[in-house]
């Protein structure tokens, strides 16, 4: 067997190459969703991605005997070093069952990092904490829900072989929207709702898309700022993800709290659109279209993406509102069973309110970290 190198790319040129590298480390992994190519390539393109206006990435590849065996992307996102300076984020940390592969492409990443000036990297993030993250390290055996990342059970071992420590867990719970402590719950919810005149929810209005979306950014960056690793979303970026997410939302998923007006909560659930794209193999010609059309029958679950409440609303309990209405929308539409997901372990109060609903952890995410500054000495012999 060939020694493994790494070399810088350069995307989105060599998107294709890059993705398609996944494609052959998870072919016999049946939980993978792949992902759209189409979709890939505006997300890497800088002019097409706003996140880019203040982030700088390196983008690296393995290969062995003239294959690709593995990639990494390292990121300096100007915002967050704001809050913390010289940490960086790596992250679309793919690789084949193999810790020699994974520590080159790591060390590749580190190198990189080091000359930016940056002293820690935490990951992997895809590219931060408003993308996809976390690294899957219990819950191996079903698909993840949209919007949600996978990884082979083979990861977490490599990962700590290579010296990266665990820095923080995020849950998945799973939900049904029949169990005993949701019906409870929203018959709490609609006590309130009847002695709080003031207080309504409803849903987005799609026709005023742009408008909505101005307003639930302001309510996510307050909700959402205290959260470990959260990078502050600026306004280009957060129009980017929403446009990304508008062809597969439903509007009567996404809700919003008013508060005499003023908008002091939201709950975005997105249906499950992974069971569609799994079954496009990431392209939608010739045949991916078929099942995009089909989406309303193939689509039987919901991922609760977002739900948070403004700073100065937190005193009620306007979680709870949101996710009765959230599982009473739902069961309108037949679609009893999802995923709130993902919850930061120390979230208690979040936490506390799914399981006392009944909701149950189903995954478990993992954040890593490593020291850049000493020297990594690191023995891959005998690693899983």
């Amino acid at each position: 067997m060939g020694s493994v190198e790494v070399a810088e790319v350069s995307l989105p040129r060599e998107t294709e190459r890059f993705v398609r590298t996944w494609f052959t480390i998870y072919e016999n992994d049946p939980h993978w969703v792949p992902p759209l190519y189409f979709e890939r390539k505006q997300f890497f393109d800088p002019a097409k991605n706003p996140y880019f206006g203040h982030a700088r990435v390196a983008y690296f590849m393995a290969t062995r005997d003239g294959r690709d065996v593995g990639t990494i992307a390292a990121c300096v996102d100007e915002i967050y070093q704001e809050e913390e300076p010289g940490t960086a984020f790596f992250g679309f940390f793919e690789f084949i069952d193999d810790p020699q592969v994974a520590l080159a492409l790591l060390d590749a990443a580190r190198s990189w990092l080091l000359e930016q000036g940056m002293t820690k990297v935490i990951g992997p993030f895809n590219f931060n904490t408003n993308h996809e993250f976390g690294l899957l390290v219990d819950g191996f055996d079903s698909d993840p829900f949209v919007a949600n990342p996978h990884n082979s059970a083979y990861y977490p071992g490599i990962y700590e072989a290579i010296g990266l420590r665990p820095a923080m867990d995020w849950y998945a719970y799973m939900c049904d929207a029949e169990m005993e402590g949701i019906q409870k719950m929203i018959r709490v919810s609609d006590r309130l709702m009847s002695r709080r005149p003031e207080i309504t929810i409803r849903s987005i209005d799609i026709k005023k898309f742009d408008e909505e979306v101005a307003r639930i950014h302001d309510v996510y960056v307050g909700a959402w700022e205290q959260n470990w690793a959260h990078v502050r979303v600026t306004d280009e970026e957060f129009e980017f993800i929403a446009q990304g997410l508008k062809s597969i939302l439903d509007p009567e998923l996404v809700l919003i709290a008013e508060i005499d007006g003023r908008v002091a909560g939201i709950a975005v659930t997105l249906p499950d659109f992974n069971q569609v794209v799994k079954k496009m193999n990431g392209r939608v010609f010739p045949f991916g279209w078929i099942h995009a059309l089909r989406k309303k029958k193939i689509i039987t679950r919901v991922r609760i993406f977002m739900l948070g409440v403004a700073p100065e609303f937190q005193n009620l309990p306007l979680g709870a509102a949101l996710y009765a209405e959230t599982f009473k929308v739902a069961l309108r539409k037949g679609l009893a069973n999802g995923e709130a997901s993902l919850i930061l372990e120390n979230n208690t109060r979040m936490r506390g309110a799914l399981e006392k609903m009944g909701g149950q952890i189903e995954k478990t995410y993992r954040n890593y970290e490593i020291d850049l500054a000493r020297e990594t000495i690191v023995s891959t012999e005998g690693a899983p």
